[in-house]
């Protein structure tokens, strides 16, 4: 079973946002659910910082021992920070989703996108659990 923190939003393509003290600036990664399904993660390509990007553009992929998948940005947004620790330890992304995996954060553009999220009870249902 995964976990689904009630205090993160999330997409239907498995990311996550947290939001932050600056309600402009949110961090951004792939759910439990993601990194489970996806399996032992070997790499991950992130935007440069200031790298802008529509809601639910590609921002970046994730490479697994089985699977290759693309990264989508939850929110309209420009890159602020990636995380550069993904470069030479990309597994942390499995051992820590929700904490030190995380993978960048987004200055947004339209805080109304927020609407278009899940929140914990509607991604539950969506991955049936």
């Amino acid at each position: 079973m995964s976990k689904i923190p009630a205090d993160l939003l999330y997409t239907e393509k498995h990311e996550y946002v947290r939001k932050t003290d600056d309600k402009s600036l949110v961090v951004v990664g792939i759910t439990d659910y993601a990194q489970g399904e996806l399996g032992d993660v070997v790499y991950v390509e992130l935007p440069k910082v200031g790298t802008s990007f529509g809601r639910m553009d590609a921002f970046g992929t994730i490479e697994a021992v089985k699977a290759v998948s693309e990264l989508f940005a939850p929110l309209a947004g420009t890159v602020t920070e990636v995380n550069t620790t993904l470069d030479s330890d990309p597994a942390l992304v499995n051992r820590e989703p929700y904490g030190d995996g995380w993978m960048i954060k987004l200055r947004i553009k339209n805080p109304a996108d927020f609407d278009q999220l899940l929140d914990a009870e509607k991604y539950k249902q969506l991955v049936g659990e």
